[in-house]
């Protein structure tokens, strides 16, 4: 069963995939996307062979990333918040979809607590006419009297001269660039309750941030973004996208822990019992760390290595805490936390 998000009711829904997704399923696939409910939360699923993700095809990934997004917008516009899923997640039947909900149900009530009534909204900015832009950038006066330099030496123009060009058009670039993404940031936040820049695409784009806002806000944001579209006039083309789900602030991917593995890292950083609390498993990682950090051992063989192990186990420690913090599992552990 694929998992795409998390609603806040224990409402019972069933959607048709739209026919233009259709060709995205998988045979075995129903065409339907329906909840399961525990105690005042529901999951968010279809029917589904597991699919490995990680090792597929960009094309085909973005396929199914069109699927996923479209189902959560579709439980959007039916007037619900939702948490997304991270992409590629399956459960095996419907006891582990409420187990996954179970464990994680007070960091759920939590996160939908800080969501309540809000939509992310992304906008991306590019350049009006990008070649213009280069073009004023190489006929100002630092790079220009540099080239005439340049044409005037006796041994002409070599390749690094070109190169070094090349690199200082880059920066004034990314000077204005910074300076127009600067001024977006500080226009747009004032009526946002959070935002997160994304990385660019490519040297058209000059902004790519999400913006988490309160639905009462939508209008004012519009029309900051307006008013931002009028003062860069043609310098600059906006676009937004959305309302949706708050993927880039809260989206949620569950962690199983093999219990071999948490015992081999109890091992590692020599605990005997189980662990009682986190200031225990940082004493215990803190007096293995020390014992093994190669600035602290350099002669040690191998202190590399057991110094990267320590770590890891450090991180499976940390998550099993987490997660019998979550619920007192007998099996192994289950962790539902926020995507880092």
């Amino acid at each position: 069963m694929y998992i795409y998000g998390i609603l806040n009711s224990n409402v019972s829904l069933y959607l048709s995939i739209p026919k233009g997704l259709l060709l995205l399923l998988e045979e075995s696939e129903s065409n339907g996307v329906y909840t399961i409910a525990y105690q005042d939360i529901s999951a968010v699923v279809s029917d589904s062979e597991m699919i490995d993700y990680t090792h597929m095809r960009k094309d085909r990934l973005a396929m199914f990333l069109v699927r996923h997004q479209k189902a959560l917008e579709n439980i959007m516009s039916l007037g619900h918040t939702i948490i997304p899923m991270r992409l590629g997640t399956f459960a095996k039947n419907i006891e582990e979809i409420k187990h996954i909900l179970a464990c994680g149900h007070s960091t759920i009530k939590d996160v939908f607590n800080k969501i309540l009534n809000m939509i992310e909204i992304d906008v991306v900015a590019t350049w009006g006419d990008f070649n213009l832009v280069l073009k004023e950038i190489r006929e100002g006066k630092e790079i220009k009297e540099f080239k005439e330099r340049l044409l005037a030496s006796p041994g002409g123009v070599t390749v690094d001269d070109q190169m070094k060009v090349g690199l200082m058009v880059k920066e004034a670039l990314d000077r204005i660039r910074e300076g127009y993404s600067k001024r977006i940031q500080a226009s747009l936040k004032s009526v946002s309750q959070a935002f997160n820049a994304h990385e660019l695409m490519d040297d058209k784009m000059v902004v790519n941030i999400a913006f988490l806002i309160d639905k009462d806000r939508r209008e004012d944001f519009d029309k900051k973004v307006e008013e931002l579209n009028t003062e860069f006039a043609e310098k600059l083309n906006f676009r937004c996208v959305g309302p949706l789900p708050p993927y880039s602030f809260y989206t949620l991917e569950i962690k199983t822990l093999n219990y071999e593995d948490v015992d081999w890292a109890k091992k590692k950083l020599g605990i005997l019992n189980d662990i009682t609390s986190k200031n225990e498993l940082k004493k215990a990682y803190q007096r293995q760390a020390l014992s093994t950090h190669p600035d602290r051992n350099p002669n040690m063989p191998c202190v590399e290595k057991e110094f990267d192990e320590v770590n890891k186990a450090y991180k499976i420690l940390a998550d099993y805490c987490a997660a019998n913090e979550q619920a007192n599992q007998k099996e192994n552990a289950m962790l539902v936390r926020v995507r880092e």
